[in-house]
């Protein structure tokens, strides 16, 4: 199965009251598809705010999600945590109501071994028939997959792909020698380009919200051979790469993104604690960010 370049880590709407916005949640799904070209939408991740939303939330999105999307676009389930048996349950549970995949986040705050890292995927991948994509973010997890671990679980048939970011020398060396098919997405936005030079196969991103499309004439730039237009591109994209996640200090996801998509007519919410919204500064900002 393809998930295609351009997946996009979708935030999850929330109304006054942060509960799930769900009319909202289908206006965005619509403008992600049709207006930003995500091939694929990854629901629940981080940037969707999984850690404060409760299984019973997710499987409602992951549900919503399939429905809405009638198949225009791939689904995938962030089912992930740091408890194996729970990632299995809730992996079980979006099987059932039909999504197209599932990301698992390497198990942070407990610091498992490479080998523990290793059994904590594969029996998961062992306990469903979805193809699965491996998320290594050692910034958030402590924890980092090494080119080893993720080359023995990339061994397994159905974990697919990963979604790197550990560095342009780690997708090098994974790249060089992952068996056939196993593909590398970056999960950096601003390595975009780097990550695709080095033989990387597309991006699972949080600027795909506001300049998809446009990622999408990156990406095709650069596949097509149009380098300097591929430059060009990034060089034009990367302000929103940068200004997304640093407002201008650093501003945990996906609270700028979620600003910046109210500036965009889609009205999606403020963001559950522990985060908090954008200060008036970070307010400004996004804001001449997005309106230039």
């Amino acid at each position: 199965m393809s998930f295609g370049r351009l997946i996009t880590a979708m935030v999850t709407p929330f109304d006054e009251q942060l509960n799930i916005d769900w009319d909202m949640t289908g206006r965005l799904i619509d403008y992600l598809i049709e207006e930003q070209k995500s091939e694929s939408l990854v629901i629940s991740g981080t940037t969707g705010e999984s850690p404060t939303l409760t299984d019973e939330e997710k499987v409602e999105l992951f549900r919503f999600a399939v429905k809405h999307a009638a198949g225009r676009c791939k689904i995938i389930a962030g089912t992930g945590s740091n408890e194996t048996a729970h990632s299995i349950k809730l992996t079980k549970k979006a099987e059932e109501v039909g999504v197209d995949g599932i990301l698992l986040v390497a198990p942070y705050y407990n610091k498992p071994s490479q080998e523990g890292i290793y059994q904590h995927f594969r029996v998961i991948a062992e306990a469903t028939t979805l193809p699965v994509i491996i998320y290594n973010v050692p910034s958030r997890t402590v924890v980092s997959i090494s080119v080893d671990t993720t080359l023995r679980l990339a061994q397994i048939p159905n974990i697919i792909a990963t979604k790197e970011c550990a560095g342009l020398e780690q997708v090098t060396e994974i790249v060089k020698s992952a068996p056939e098919g196993f593909l590398v997405y970056s999960g950096d936005d601003a390595v975009t380009l780097p990550v695709m030079s080095v033989g990387g196969y597309g991006i699972i991103s949080v600027a795909s919200h506001i300049i998809g499309a446009r990622m999408q004439d990156l990406m095709a730039a650069y596949l097509e051979g149009r380098v300097q237009d591929a430059i060009a591109i990034n060089a034009e994209c990367f302000p929103y790469f940068k200004g997304l996640f640093n407002c201008p200090n650093p501003v945990p996801n996906p609270v700028p993104v979620k600003y910046a998509l109210t500036l965009q007519g889609l009205p999606v919410g403020g963001v559950r604690l522990p985060l908090v919204n954008v200060t008036d500064a970070e307010a400004a900002y996004v804001e001449k960010l997005i309106r230039g």
